[in-house]
């Protein structure tokens, strides 16, 4: 039986919790699938990603395991070394 979602006819917001999430293997050249709410680590480091509005920027050291709140449309390889990188929406 599945689990009861006492919240499932609340539409999602930037505010209410992540509902899924997704591996993420850095490319150069091809957007995500998904527009990010948030990004996470296993591994920190540096994450270099294209925002939702196109800027390019490199996020410095990230840590292991916080949720970083970023609408990220492309992780970069190119400046990127963390890995285990996830997309939460």
């Amino acid at each position: 039986m599945p689990a009861e979602d006492n919240f499932e006819v609340y539409a999602a917001s930037l505010t209410s919790p992540i509902i899924d999430g997704f591996d993420i293997t850095p490319d150069d050249g091809t957007d995500l699938t998904k527009v990010t709410r948030g990004l996470m680590v296993a591994v920190g480091g540096d994450v270099t990603v294209v925002f939702k509005g196109g800027g390019t920027v490199t996020l410095p050291e990230l840590s292991p395991g916080v949720i970083y709140p970023v609408r990220v449309a492309r992780v970069l390889v190119t400046g990127t070394d963390a890995t285990g990188i996830v997309g939460l929406y």
